[in-house]
């Protein structure tokens, strides 16, 4: 297994998580802190009204905006029995003034306010939380069946009696492999969690957090330190001692690993994560052997291309490719984890005629892709020689989180020529002048754009201005993007 150490840069406005294995930065995690959402968190919440023809009410949760909670998110009336949470109306549920235990389970979006649930569940990290329940759900994703109902009776052992803390619990997909250790320290930690809750819930007003989700600090030893975690690094002084408190209550194993980085160089030029974050937001990889990838990231899919580039080592032309794929594919594995790309991916090797070639590829794909935490199939290549795989989005990609569409080209990645903004603009003169006489138009757009109608195009804006028996004027403007022009009728 890959020697693991995790870094931790720390500010008030934000944290940064890198995960590097063997000397090279595999994960970057990015959690801001003006855009941490309140999903998950648990407020002890106030009924100011209830409204009976929507069968909902508005809780006060402390927040600007009173929060939604409707007949089918109370406790009973979840998910699976939704028809049976409406046959007993919201008015004879809640009734206002009354104080309840909420979980936000929706964002506040624009005018609206949160939505709430009364059914609260805590994620653990293989494990969600249900105490108000009492079964053992397994994820879909797991397996087979049989393997299913083998993890539903190592849970039910571990569980225990109800007198021993009860609660319905989930086994996520990561609890696959999990062991029984794992799963009870899962199972205490949650309960602690949920105790000091209710301890909350009797001690504070009405409009107090009860609990929120951990912040990315806290989740590095929830979810990302493991057995190969050799060391984890922070630059604060302040959250060191707040994760090492964490620690020390719930992940005790990854709380020890805990250090503080006293360095005079900041954490991030450790391993040049900087530099890594920046090459991460590229098109372009290039590997060391002269080949590189090219990632395109769309709405639907994100698409991977290999090239050979400037390697010419190998003795022949097969072999040159196939080494080539080899590189890509560890690359490619890297890249996903990286970038935190998620959904369909298409990755288009080099065309290799050798079946034995196209085995190895795809052995080392899926042996590079075995070290993500993040779910992955691959389905091998199709007929047109593409591999196609999945990826589980679990959160933003890099490029999402990081950047947004260059406001020039409207994330086309292309802009028109200055010839084409041109033709654009005599046809423009042409349908206006069809429709209205004005003494003059005037063409205000970029200076590449004007400079082009001034010289190569001046014999056809001539003809035009004859044609149409108008002046037409011409004004730079240099801070016009090269697509943008307007047209003043004077």
């Amino acid at each position: 297994m890959a020697n693991q150490d995790i870094l931790i840069n720390w500010s008030p406005q934000e944290t940064r998580v890198a995960v590097v294995e063997n000397g090279a930065v595999q994960e970057l995690h990015i959690e801001r802190a003006l855009e941490r959402g309140l999903v998950g968190n648990v407020y002890l919440g106030k009924v100011v009204r209830v409204l009976p023809g929507m069968q909902s009410a508005f809780i006060d949760i402390g927040l600007e905006r009173a929060a939604f909670l409707h007949v089918a998110d109370l406790h009973g009336g979840n998910g699976t029995a939704r028809a049976e949470a409406l046959q007993v109306p919201i008015e004879r549920q809640v009734f206002e003034g009354q104080t309840l235990t909420v979980q936000v389970i929706k964002d506040a979006i624009g005018t609206k306010g949160a939505r709430l649930s009364t059914q609260v569940s805590i994620a653990g990290r293989m494990l969600v939380f249900l105490p108000h329940d009492n079964h053992i759900g397994i994820s879909q994703k797991i397996g087979s069946h049989e393997l299913r109902e083998q993890l539903r009776q190592r849970m039910q052992a571990l569980v225990g009696r109800p007198e021993d803390g009860g609660g319905g619990f989930i086994l996520r997909t990561n609890a696959e492999e999990a062991t029984d250790t794992e799963l009870a320290d899962d199972i205490a930690y949650l309960r602690r969690a949920w105790a000091l809750i209710r301890e909350r819930a009797q001690a504070k007003p009405p409009g107090s957090l009860l609990h929120q989700d951990l912040s990315l600090a806290e989740r590095v030893l929830r979810d990302l330190a493991n057995e190969s975690t050799q060391t984890i690094r922070i630059d604060s002084r302040l959250q060191f001692d707040v994760l090492r408190a964490f620690g020390d209550t719930y992940m005790p194993g990854a709380g020890a690993k805990l250090e503080l980085y006293r360095g005079e160089r900041p954490i991030f030029d450790l391993f040049s994560i900087e530099e890594e974050l920046a090459r991460a937001l590229a098109r372009r990889v290039d590997l060391k052997s002269g080949g590189y990838l090219i990632i395109d990231q769309t709405e639907a899919l994100t698409t991977v291309d290999v090239n050979t580039g400037g390697f010419v080592g190998a003795r022949n032309f097969d072999d040159t490719i196939f080494k080539t794929n080899l590189e890509a594919a560890g690359a490619m594995a890297r890249q996903l984890r990286l970038r935190n790309l998620g959904g369909i991916i298409i990755a288009d090797f080099i065309d290799m005629t050798r079946e034995d070639h196209q085995q190895a590829v795809l052995a080392e794909l899926r042996k590079q892709l075995a070290r993500d935490r993040t779910r992955t199939t691959v389905s091998g290549f199709t007929q047109l020689g593409l591999v196609e795989m999945t990826r589980k989005r679990t959160r933003e990609s890099l490029a999402h989180m990081l950047c947004e569409p260059c406001p020039t080209c409207q994330g086309r990645g292309q802009v028109k020529t200055a010839r084409s903004v041109c033709y654009d603009i005599l046809r423009e003169i042409l349908r206006e002048a069809r429709q209205f006489a004005p003494k003059e138009f005037r063409v205000i757009a970029s200076a590449a754009v004007v400079e082009m109608l001034l010289d190569e195009e001046s014999v056809h804006i001539a003809g035009l201005s004859e044609f149409i028996g108008r002046p037409i004027s011409l004004s730079a403007e240099p801070t016009m993007n090269p697509e943008q022009y307007d047209i003043v009728l004077m």
